[in-house]
């Protein structure tokens, strides 16, 4: 069980985070602020059904799964106003990354941004995503892998 002052706690050390992975499954930074505000508060709402333990991968599996609900809903309604170049999750250090990386199905990314970006373990990931920490491993390999041939592309 959480109590409030843990929350506050936790929230604050992971809140840069949070934003990251939804930023990363989000094209507008609206809808990213939107998804996060929603699992804080869903969070808040459940906070005494959680074990300190497992509070991070808990609340970064909120956060995904509200990234997706809003995901549902943007793609039944595609407003003319908001046809703008969404920014990326983080800014890597050069364009060809960021191209490399948006190669990557979210599938293979999402571990692989939360493995190598915010440091959660493989057991972790596997607890967030709800897959074995086998397919965790396996889908780390495969982006890696799919990151090294978009990157030999590019410097040819």
């Amino acid at each position: 069980m959480i109590d409030e002052a843990t929350f506050m706690d936790e929230v604050e050390a992971m809140e840069r985070a949070l934003y990251r992975v939804s930023r990363s499954l989000l094209k507008s930074p609206e809808d990213c602020a939107d998804a996060v505000q929603e699992a804080l508060a869903r969070a808040w709402a459940r906070r005494g059904r959680v074990e300190a333990d497992y509070f991070r991968p808990w609340l970064m599996r909120i956060v995904i799964n509200e990234c997706h609900t809003i995901g549902r809903k943007r793609r039944r309604v595609v407003l003319v106003d908001e046809v703008e170049q969404p920014a990326p999750a983080f800014e890597p250090p050069d364009d060809r990354l960021k191209q490399a990386l948006s190669a990557v199905p979210e599938k293979l990314k999402v571990p692989l941004l939360l493995h190598y970006l915010e440091g959660f373990s493989v057991a972790e990931v596997a607890q967030i995503l709800r897959i074995p920490q086998g397919t965790v491993k396996s889908r780390l390999h495969h982006a890696r892998k799919r990151l090294r041939v978009e990157w030999e592309a590019m410097k040819e």
